[in-house]
């Protein structure tokens, strides 16, 4: 499982509390960029609407500009490929207050790409500063 995109900034800034592998909808040329040039899922999130589940604000690059149809847009909304049983219990829990449905990695599964969600608190600036120091002081330790 070799990871084509990675947001490690979730995991600083949200507590995940669950994870869901999703496949992605996704054009030709756009699986030939994630190959060769990766993506940019700083900022995306995922959110239920209509009984689907889309994916927001991830860039995907062209894979060659000047053969990119003139109407591609990088930042398009995506569906995401999850089972209905899976939406309704995403549903439920998005519904709560406070959380918020990200993608965590983009990665290469068989033949297929795949999105691991993860369904996050957001962490408060007390909560992460505690972290630091304790990461700090394990270096410290340590050597």
């Amino acid at each position: 499982m070799r990871a084509i995109a990675e947001n490690r900034r979730a995991r600083y800034d949200y507590e995940i509390t669950e994870t869901f592998e999703a496949g992605i909808e996704l054009k030709g040329f756009e699986v030939k960029s994630l190959m060769t040039r990766g993506a940019s899922l700083g900022g995306a999130y995922a959110a239920v609407r209509g009984g689907e589940v889309w994916l927001l604000n991830v860039e995907i690059p062209p894979y060659q500009p000047k053969n990119t149809p003139k109407d591609y847009d990088p930042m398009r909304t995506r569906r995401l490929l999850i089972k209905q049983d899976e939406i309704k219990r995403l549903v439920g829990r998005t519904s709560e207050k406070g959380l918020t449905l990200l993608p965590i990695k983009m990665y290469k599964k068989g033949s297929n790409i795949k999105v691991l969600l993860g369904l996050g608190r957001a962490k408060s600036k007390k909560d992460k500063r505690e972290k630091l120091k304790r990461r700090e002081a394990e270096r410290e330790m340590r050597g």
